[in-house]
This record gives C-alpha cells, structure tokens and sequence, in this order.
C-alpha cells in the first residue's frame, strides 16, 4: 500500500476561506491571508538524498504555518523563534536551536527579556506536551472547531502577553 503524502498547497487548502471563522481551517486561512502568503510561494526543498527525505523537509516547511495558527505565536522575530523551540521539542533538528541562537542574538534588550522570560519556558513546555505534530494529516482537520483541535492535540497557545508584544 503506497502511503499517502498531502500537501499544503494552494489548489489543495483554498477551501479553508469558506469555512465557518471557529474552525481551525478558517484561522490558518486567515492567518496566510493576513501576510498576504500563499503556501504556493514555498520554493522546493533541493540537496536531498532521496525523495522521502525531500517530502518530509517539504512536509516540515509546510506544517510550520500550521503550527503558527495553533499555537497563536505571531510572525515577528519573537514569534519565529520561539516556534523554532517547539520545531526543535518536536523533531529535534540541530537547525532549529542553531535558528533559535540566531534569532535571540538579534534581540534587543526588551525582547531578550520577554523571550528568555515568557516564551522560552513556555515552548519547551508546549513542544514537549503536545502530541507529535508532524504526524497529523492537518488538511482533514480544517472543517473542526480550532479550540476541540487544540485540546484534543494537547496545543497550549501563547499567553497573551507573548501575542501583544512587538519587535
């Protein structure tokens, strides 16, 4: 039995704009719409060695979104880094601390603070609690309510301070 290999591409998620706002599909529509991004404008994964290792690369670019709207982390520099914890809680990657370290080094005092103070402690705790994120068929979830989502994968999003703060 050949396994399957969803995509996150646009023709194959555009469907989520029609769907009730509550659902986790509306949100990560929202959540592209809202950058102006579509999943279409990933450029191909390239230097792998065999076309398994280059789907789940892909896979691990394309579920990134996913992860932003689940765990309501924002895409400033703060955001991004502190996802890269849970990338890193979730597949531990060598790159995604190496990200992090980078991330963190072009903070400024502020936001050195909130990060090592707020986000930090709370990604490694919401990696390491949800369940395994890289294995969850997401497409077949989008008509469901965004919070039973959440619960049922043991997503805990940001706090809120972590939402409002900026770069």
């Amino acid at each position: 039995m050949r396994r399957q290999r969803p995509r996150v591409i646009a023709s194959k998620v555009g469907h989520a704009w029609d769907l009730p706002e509550n659902t986790f599909g509306a949100s990560y529509a929202r959540f592209m719409g809202s950058r102006t991004f579509s999943p279409d404008d990933r450029p191909p994964v390239r230097f792998m060695d065999t076309d398994e290792l280059a789907y789940v690369a892909m896979r691990a670019r394309e579920v990134h979104d996913f992860w932003h709207t689940l765990f309501g982390l924002p895409t400033n520099l703060l955001g991004e880094s502190a996802l890269k914890v849970i990338e890193f809680e979730q597949m531990y990657l060598p790159m995604c601390l190496l990200s992090v370290m980078a991330g963190t080094a072009r903070f400024n005092e502020k936001q050195r603070t909130v990060f090592f103070r707020h986000y930090f402690p709370w990604a490694v705790q919401a990696g390491v609690r949800c369940t395994d994120l890289m294995c969850i068929y997401y497409e077949r979830h989008f008509p469901e309510d965004r919070e039973d989502v959440r619960r049922r994968w043991g997503i805990v999003p940001a706090p809120t301070i972590l939402k409002i703060t900026s770069d």
